[in-house]
């Protein structure tokens, strides 16, 4: 599995006009191919009129689905142009969809190419991309006294805290670093004089 991966901060729109042709570029995070393939839906509702609306979207860490549509344009002058960009630039889990209205000057293959590649890359930086780091996800048990005080030093030590839960004993889920997984176990049992029980969970991806 990857380390980490960037993607889209939030969802937005960028627009930009190249020789009277309206380029408008949506960008999203979508978890899933079908979170991708229903914002590319949801666009395209949005603008019914337009003369295309291209797609391209990238799931996986590691980048395993990749899909793009010229939707209409000459072949391999839209979507993979767009799916290039994000690639370049390192994002993963996104979608984009550019929408054209079209203003009466062709662009020509080249034009097109630069024309849809480049206002995703540009949309990219008007909304900016975070970074995802792999996390082990830890759950440490501890009892109610210690518990407080436990919190505030994981967040203190800047460990991400992702989840407190109070029953009989509480709960603090914990993402942690696979190579802090040692030193933090070291680390809990000296902080609660041996007193908190540490499980470990699955993998996943939180913010870094």
């Amino acid at each position: 599995m990857q380390e980490q991966y960037r993607t889209v901060a939030r969802e937005g729109v960028h627009e930009t006009e190249i020789n009277r042709s309206r380029f408008i570029c949506a960008l999203a995070p979508a978890a899933s191919e079908q979170e991708a393939q229903d914002f590319v839906a949801r666009v395209r509702g949005e603008h019914p009129t337009a003369t295309h609306n291209c797609f391209a979207y990238v799931i996986g860490a590691d980048a395993a689905v990749q899909r793009a549509s010229d939707d209409g344009e000459p072949g391999g002058t839209a979507g993979a142009p767009m799916l290039q960009m994000l690639l370049r630039r390192e994002t993963r889990y996104v979608a984009a969809v550019v929408t054209r209205y079209y203003g009466g000057v062709k662009l020509g293959a080249g034009g097109l190419i630069r024309a849809y590649g480049g206002v995703v890359g540009e949309a990219l930086d008007a909304l900016g991309t975070v970074t995802r780091q792999r996390f082990r996800i830890a759950t440490v048990t501890v009892d109610h006294q210690r518990a407080g005080k436990l919190e505030n030093d994981l967040r203190a030590t800047g460990r991400a805290v992702r989840d407190v839960r109070y029953a009989e004993a509480v709960t603090i889920e914990v993402g942690l670093p696979g190579a802090d997984v040692d030193a933090f176990r070291a680390w809990l049992a000296d902080a609660t004089a041996g007193t908190a029980r540490l499980e470990l969970g699955g993998e996943a991806y939180g913010a870094a």
